[in-house]
C-alpha cells in the first residue's frame, strides 16, 4: 500500500536541493574570478595561488594569500628576443663611438643578449677588484639595461691556468667573486633592484675559445652580462610574491 507523502515533505527536499545547487554555482563562481585575475600571471604565481585555494577547498587551515599591485603586473613588458637585438645594437653602437668596442662583444643566443666585457677592462689578473677604468664600462652597459625588467645575469670566466691564494683557492672563487663585485657595483651605484639580478661564477669550465694561446686565454677571462629572455626571466626566483600564512 502507497503511503501517503506527509505535508510539507516535497517543498522540504526541494528547498535542500536548491541549497545544494547554490553552493556549486557559488563555487564555480568564485574559480572562475579566480580563473580570469589570475590569467595574465605567470606560472610561478598561479601556482602559489593554485595551492591555497585547494587548502580551501580540502577544509584545511584558513590560508589568507596577500599580493600587491606590483607583484601582480610583474612579467608584464618583458623584452622578447626582437627588443633584445635591438638593445645589441644600441650597446655596439655605444662603445664604438666611444672607442671601447675592442673592451665588449655581444651575441644573441638562446639565453638571451649576452655582453662579453674582457678581463683587462674591468680587473687586474688574478684580482677581484674593480678598477678606475671598469666604472666608465659598466656606466655604459647599465645605462642601457638598468631600466629593463628582464632578468640580469653576471658570470664571472677565468682561464684554464689554476690559482691558489689566500682569498682565490681556486678559479671557482675568483670568478663568483668578479661577478659579485660587478653586481654590487650595479646595485650601490646604478639602482639597479636586488631581486632582478644575479651572479654566479663558472670557473674556466667555460671557454669560449681553446685555452691553447695568450690571446685566446685573454678572451676566456671576462665577465658576461646576460640579459635572460621573456621566458627565463618569469623562471628566476624572485622575493616573495605571496605569502601565504594560517589563521
Amino acid at each position: 500500500m502507497r503511503r501517503k507523502r506527509k505535508k510539507g515533505q516535497e517543498g522540504e527536499n526541494l528547498d535542500r536541493w536548491l541549497l545544494t545547487y547554490a553552493d556549486l554555482i557559488t563555487l564555480l563562481l568564485a574559480f572562475f574570478i579566480i580563473m580570469y585575475s589570475m590569467s595574465r600571471i605567470d606560472a610561478k604565481k598561479f601556482g602559489k595561488m593554485a595551492e591555497a585555494l585547494n587548502g580551501i577547498l580540502k577544509g584545511g587551515n584558513n590560508l589568507v594569500v596577500k599580493s600587491t599591485s606590483e607583484n601582480l603586473t610583474k612579467g608584464h613588458g618583458l623584452l622578447k628576443l626582437g627588443n633584445l637585438k635591438l638593445l645589441q645594437k644600441k650597446i655596439e653602437a655605444k662603445f664604438k663611438t666611444l672607442g671601447k668596442n675592442e673592451e665588449l662583444e655581444t651575441e644573441i643566443t638562446e639565453r638571451g643578449l649576452v655582453i662579453h666585457i674582457v678581463e683587462s677592462a674591468l680587473f687586474k689578473e688574478g684580482s677581484a677588484v674593480l678598477e678606475p677604468r671598469a666604472m666608465g664600462t659598466l656606466d655604459l652597459v647599465s645605462e642601457q639595461v638598468k631600466d629593463m625588467p628582464n632578468h640580469i645575469r653576471v658570470e664571472g670566466h677565468t682561464d684554464d691556468r689554476p690559482i691558489r691564494t689566500s682569498l682565490f683557492p681556486s678559479n671557482w672563487e675568483l670568478s663568483a667573486a668578479r661577478a659579485t663585485e660587478v653586481v654590487r657595483y650595479f646595485i650601490g651605484d646604478h639602482k639597479i633592484s636586488a631581486d632582478q639580478i644575479s651572479a654566479l661564477g663558472y670557473g674556466e669550465f667555460r671557454p669560449v675559445r681553446p685555452n691553447n694561446s695568450i690571446e685566446n686565454r685573454a678572451q676566456n677571462r671576462r665577465v658576461d652580462i646576460v640579459v635572460l629572455t621573456m621566458e627565463l626571466s618569469l623562471k628566476e626566483p624572485t622575493s616573495q610574491l605571496y605569502s601565504i600564512t594560517a589563521d
